[in-house]
């Protein structure tokens, strides 16, 4: 392969009826881009071609490649993942559009599991319309930790902003099975990978950890349930005694109205909605980073909008920073390697 003076970031195109092109193209025109790494979007020529007359920016252009070995550096690069013509609904899921982002995500991972490009940025896909006989997954998140992980080395979902990243022990579960699967084993693996991730992936030196509790107050001394003393305070006691540094549990009415986040490097939740409504409250340029895996991912912390598809008016601030956060931790992985 070519040698390059940046890294190679691959970028999956999402759902073609949403905002995913959008943002990408709008990202692609920053030629701070280009200062940092070689992009290469793997989509669809026309679909492309047909989003960049929508939005008309006629001076930005791609270099179509058939892979990896043609890569130009000095231009955002697309490889086709299928000729004939797909029909774009914007605004509305279709089957067709969920086929061509399970295509998409499936050449990128190929080609990053063969250490032909050094992360992926993943686009909103319709979670619905790309379920399929191959593709059986709640998310971006549980179909990389299938293909890349491990029993031994499940993921970690991580919602980042600077220094705002709010960690997850369950994923997408419904809210009595996300309660079921908190087990002191589970929070204890969580609790190592997040650590291992602020250390290796973000750099960090000694970092702090804050879990929140599960029950309203922290169950005050057990009126209100007794998870709190039976599964989270003795798991980060144990924690603490092997060297990562968590503390908790906080109630989460308080710990993020009273900005107590800020103490932390990094906050544990224990579902889903515990941190992603606080999250996104707090910001709108987020970026979803999947942690505990040997490959980088990351992706703007948003969905496919189509409400707003078509109309040029989505802000591509996260789907830059989830480039930037890709490049980030990749040189940060290989300095932590030196």
């Amino acid at each position: 392969m070519t040698d390059y003076k940046h890294h190679i970031i691959g970028i999956t195109q999402g759902d073609v009826n949403g905002i995913s092109y959008e943002v990408i193209l709008k990202s692609l025109c920053d030629n701070k881009i280009m200062d940092i790494c070689t992009p290469v979007v793997y989509g669809l020529a026309k679909a492309a071609s047909f989003h960049k007359k929508y939005m008309n920016i006629p001076d930005f252009s791609f270099q179509f490649v058939k892979n990896t070995d043609q890569l130009s550096n000095k231009r955002p690069n697309l490889i086709n993942i299928f000729d004939d013509e797909v029909k774009i609904d914007l605004g509305n899921g279709s089957k067709v559009a969920g086929q061509m982002a399970e295509r998409a995500l499936y050449a990128a991972g190929r080609d990053l599991k063969n250490k032909r490009i050094d992360a992926i940025v993943t686009a909103p896909i319709n979670k619905e319309s790309i379920q399929s006989d191959k593709f059986t997954f709640s998310g971006h998140t549980e179909f990389l930790e299938h293909y890349f992980g491990s029993k031994e080395n499940p993921a970690l979902m991580m919602m980042v902003d600077q220094d705002l990243r709010i960690a997850f022990a369950t994923n997408h579960l419904p809210m009595q099975e996300a309660i079921n699967a908190l087990t002191p084993e589970l929070l204890y693996q969580k609790l190592e990978i997040l650590d291992k991730s602020l250390r290796e992936d973000f750099a960090i030196d000694n970092p702090t950890i804050a879990v929140l509790a599960l029950n309203p107050h922290a169950s005050d001394n057990g009126l209100v349930g007794n998870e709190e003393k039976d599964i989270l305070r003795p798991t980060i006691e144990k924690a603490f005694q092997n060297h990562i540094n968590a503390f908790g549990p906080f109630p989460t009415d308080s710990f993020f109205a009273y900005g107590s986040y800020r103490k932390f490097d990094a906050v544990m939740a224990l579902y889903y909605d515990q941190g992603m409504i606080p999250f996104k409250m707090l910001t709108s340029e987020g970026v979803d980073y999947t942690a505990g895996l040997p490959i980088v991912r990351t992706a703007p912390a948003h969905g496919t909008a189509y409400d707003i598809a078509g109309k040029n008016v989505a802000d591509s601030q996260a789907m830059r920073n989830a480039i930037y956060l890709a490049v980030d931790i990749v040189r940060n992985r290989k300095n932590h390697q030196v």
